[in-house]
């Protein structure tokens, strides 16, 4: 029964296929915003199918070891974070601390692909990594006021169990003034964490193609892909768990909305320069969170 719960539904199968389809959504959006048709449902699917059926090639230059095992690292905390944030929202299955063990879990994709694109010695893929280094410590801060905000509110617990029970019990977070603050800082967090227009930056196609990923190929960049397909579900899921829980029922409901946001977000903005998404995190989104801290302290 665990594992059916911890893989098939609603665990990493359930995610696979959500993600997915959320995936879909914003790039069918996409799609209509520039007057095109935009793939099918199950595109996602078939492109992720289709590189694991492909050659695998390694980079004479490389360093070998590190550039296979990056993508499958990302995956394996790709994975284990969707498991853990499912069982916690649907079953508030929960342990002390459990909420910095998930943000450490978060952190760890965006990391290999870092090493990844250090690993495969392609001027390209520095560039990325560098940028995706600068990026990360710009939204990743951003994201930990975020959870502050909500750490404050659900009296200093740090389960994410306790935090449903707090909405549940006193009402939404989403409903004070810090916690809109707090939720407008996660979801730009969401926006850049997936790597979505305007902070597609480490991966700009138009100006060094794929970025870290540009030397991946086959089975291993199908496991950064099958990382992202996680992503756009446990990422949003988790938003929706700290901010917005409520009945577990109306999570699709909430989903979408949140990728109709990204969605709307990115088609209505260009690619930023590395310079102005750090000014942007650090200058307007982190003084920001400090009036949320300073007011979710105040109990507004």
């Amino acid at each position: 029964m665990i594992a059916f719960r911890c893989f098939i539904f609603p665990g990493a199968c359930f995610a696979l296929l959500v993600g997915g389809i959320g995936w879909w959504i914003e790039r069918k959006l996409t799609a209509r915003f520039q007057y095109r048709v935009g793939p099918p449902w199950y595109q996602n699917f078939i492109d992720v199918m289709k590189l694991f059926l492909k050659e695998m090639i390694v980079p004479r230059n490389a360093s070998r070891i590190l550039f296979i095992l990056s993508p499958l690292v990302s995956f394996a905390s790709s994975l284990i974070f969707t498991i853990m944030v499912t069982q916690s929202y649907f079953f508030q299955t929960s342990f002390l601390g459990d909420v910095i063990v998930m943000f450490y879990l978060l952190l760890i994709p965006s990391l290999f692909v870092i090493f990844g694109g250090f690993a495969s010695s392609n001027p390209l893929a520095l560039a990325g990594a560098t940028r995706e280094t600068k990026l990360l410590l710009a939204y990743e801060f951003v994201f930990v006021i975020s959870l502050l905000i909500v750490i404050i509110k659900s009296g200093g617990s740090l389960m994410i169990a306790d935090f449903a029970r707090s909405q549940i019990e006193n009402g939404e977070i989403l409903r004070s003034a810090s916690g809109w603050i707090g939720l407008v800082l996660a979801f730009f967090y969401l926006q850049a964490k997936l790597g979505i227009v305007p902070f597609d930056i480490p991966e700009a196609e138009q100006e060094i193609m794929a970025g870290p990923m540009i030397e991946y190929s086959g089975p291993l960049l199908g496991f950064y892909r099958l990382s992202k397909l996680f992503l756009y579900f446990s990422v949003p899921l988790f938003i929706i768990s700290l901010f917005w829980h409520g009945r577990t029922h109306f999570f699709i409901f909430k989903y979408v909305i949140l990728i109709l946001l990204v969605s709307v977000v990115k088609n209505i903005n260009p690619r930023l320069r590395i310079k102005d998404a750090l000014g942007f995190f650090w200058f307007f989104l982190f003084p920001l969170g400090i009036v949320g801290i300073i007011l979710a302290l105040k109990g507004f």
